[in-house]
């Protein structure tokens, strides 16, 4: 076997344990969705409640998490989206996983309004949007590292 075919190997290896890990981190988070909305305890809001910040803390890192390792499933596949205040010519180009993220922690933030348990606020938005914001650019960075050139 050539040393090439030993290195693809790895990186399949690689993207299929970050598939499962991504998987299993994803239904951790609708665990902890779940266990809110129904009003439930956990150790972990026990955690989050002694640490100053800790909710906001919480969603930067969960949601950051969670883009860093479907962006890792995705490969780095991006696309290119035109809009008239970004400065490159062919447009942004912006990762599959940051979008399906995003996508995801829009809906469950905003159905928090329609749920007595829960309530809607706005620096959870933007903590979510922190944390997708910094694992996004830390997916680049990775990516250059790992060669998926952008």
């Amino acid at each position: 076997m050539t040393r090439s075919a030993r290195t693809g190997e790895r990186k399949n290896v690689v993207f299929t344990l970050m598939k499962v890990f991504s998987l299993l981190f994803f239904s951790f988070i609708l665990w902890i969705i779940y266990t809110a909305n129904t009003g439930g305890s956990s150790v972990f809001f026990e955690l989050v409640a002694a640490i100053p910040y800790g909710d906001k803390l919480g969603h930067t890192l969960l949601f950051g998490i969670l883009t860093l390792a479907a962006n890792i499933c995705f490969k780095f596949s991006s696309y290119r989206l035109s809009l008239p205040f970004v400065a490159q010519p062919k447009g942004a180009s912006i990762y599959w996983g940051t979008t399906l993220v995003l996508i995801f922690v829009c809906i469950e933030e905003m159905s928090q309004a329609f749920i007595p348990s829960r309530t809607f606020d706005w620096l959870d938005l933007t903590a979510d949007g922190v944390g997708i914001s910094l694992f996004s650019y830390a997916s680049y960075r990775l990516a250059r590292i790992l060669s998926f050139k952008r």
